[in-house]
């Protein structure tokens, strides 16, 4: 491309300087006319020339007076035109709507930009790397579902049409790929995407990128010692040092402080439950699904000023870790052992009843990385289903039964454990981003114009606008 038309000579002088800017490079073409067959046609090559053109030259490679690298063309040939005025890296794109809605733009003028989606990939990499040279299978699992399942979401709800079923676009490859682990395959993993219909904010997109795996004869004691092995390294090997700086949000969503986060091991681990009780000098009702438990986590939230939407007591458990432990996790920590009535998935702990064998990894007191030693019980995971049926009119975000995953616990699961990190959330912290739409190619955007808007609302919900319709979807 194009980036810069340069008239540093005078025509007269028969000179026209260009710059190219190409892979996140540049290059200086030295176009003299004295290398080309005539005249006219040194002209008439560079007449309709312009900034943002995309150019061939051919040419030989030499350094100019100043030393500067440079190509002489005989030949330069228009490939395809620019037909807008860029802006330019001196005048950066200072409206971010436009900066995510035309991200090819972004791309052409801001050299952080692709900075950004370099060092993504590298993150995507690594752990592919890491993976296979740990024995792992890298395997696809369905992105429509029948039944939402996997994770505590709110899913999106769509249509097929052959087969006349409501279906779900997936919220977590999960119960998949631990489905492959009765199968016989002992180590799989898979990154792609998920889709939870839920808020969009600086750190939460509809659609994002996760990687899974599952590991048998493995337990969360064992995967919290992988993760700081793979993450800490993955820092160093990209970085070239543990730390990184990371300039933090305030509520309003202006820069706030700015911190080194050290991703060295080894990372503090936070027994939930004592670190909760220790810290807000109380003692939480055993066993914790009862209604003892549940007035008093509401009564202790409306206390401290916290707003509970939705009064499961897995939601208030987890506003209160939200409140007193997640600060304290600046750089990375582990925080273990949460009840299984938050857990619905992970086996109960071997020693402690009502806990299971569970961790989440924070960074800058943002999640990034969640893992347990898989229930492998099906007796004990069908009541847990059950359960969080009983929690659906409290909680629009508990599983249903899933009797597919449920036979196949059946015919046995080995002891397995299983992780998942975002990787959207993991690169704004190695390109120090605020808001992660910086670190997604295409972020979710609401539309611009209030009539297709809401056009496009009403052919989301109406299933009879479908099916009347086929040929528009």
């Amino acid at each position: 491309m194009l980036e810069e038309f340069i008239p540093r000579e005078s025509l007269e002088k028969k000179l026209i300087f260009y710059d190219l800017k190409a892979d996140g490079g540049r290059l200086q073409v030295f176009a003299n006319a004295r290398e080309t067959e005539s005249l006219e046609a040194f002209f008439k090559q560079h007449e309709h020339v312009k900034r943002g053109d995309i150019i061939g030259c051919r040419g030989v490679p030499l350094r100019t007076k100043t030393g500067e690298l440079s190509i002489c063309p005989s030949e330069v040939k228009l490939l395809s035109p620019c037909l807008r005025n860029l802006p330019s890296e001196k005048y950066p794109i200072a409206s971010q709507n436009i900066r995510y809605r035309q991200r090819y733009l972004d791309l052409m003028i801001t050299p952080k930009t692709r900075e950004i989606f370099y060092t993504r990939s590298k993150i995507i990499n690594y752990v592919r790397r890491y993976l296979d040279s740990s024995g792992f299978l890298e395997v696809e699992t369905p992105v429509l579902n029948q039944i939402p399942s996997g994770a505590a979401a709110r899913p999106f709800l769509t249509h097929h049409n052959e087969l006349k079923l409501p279906m779900y676009l997936r919220i977590a490859p999960e119960l998949y790929l631990k489905m492959l682990v009765v199968g016989g395959l002992d180590r799989v993993y898979e990154i792609g995407r998920l889709f939870r219909n839920e808020g969009i904010d600086l750190t939460h997109n509809p659609e994002f990128t996760t990687c899974e795996f599952y590991w048998a004869y493995k337990d969360y004691n064992d995967l919290m010692d992988v993760t700081e092995e793979m993450v800490s390294e993955m820092v160093y090997n990209i970085k070239g040092t543990y730390e990184v700086e990371y300039t933090k949000t305030n509520e309003d969503g202006t820069p706030g402080e700015t911190i080194n986060i050290n991703f060295a091991r080894p990372w503090p681990r936070y027994d939930m439950i004592q670190e909760l009780e220790t810290r807000g000098g109380f003692t939480i009702p055993t066993p914790y699904e009862s209604e003892e438990c549940e007035q008093f986590l509401l009564a202790k939230l409306t206390e401290i000023g916290i707003d509970v939407k939705h009064p499961a007591t897995a939601r208030m458990l987890d506003k209160l870790t939200e409140h007193y432990l997640e600060p304290e996790c600046q750089n990375p920590a582990f925080i273990i052992n949460h009840p299984q009535i938050m857990s619905p998935l992970a086996k109960y702990h071997r020693s402690r009843p009502g806990l299971t064998e569970r961790f989440e990894c924070f960074v800058a007191g943002k999640e990034i990385c969640n893992a347990y030693t898989e229930l492998n019980n099906p007796i004990v995971q069908r009541e847990l289903f059950a359960y969080q049926g009983t929690q659906a009119d409290k909680d629009d975000e508990a599983m249903g039964l899933d009797e597919n995953f449920c036979l196949s616990l059946e015919h046995g699961l080995p002891p397995t454990a299983g992780w998942g990190m975002g990787i959207d959330r993991l690169t704004m912290f190695l390109t120090n981003s605020a808001n992660i739409k910086e670190v997604i190619l295409f972020p979710q955007m609401k539309s611009e114009d209030p009539e297709e808007q809401a056009l496009l609302a009403k052919k989301s919900l109406d299933f009879a606008w479908w099916n009347k319709n086929e040929s528009a979807i």
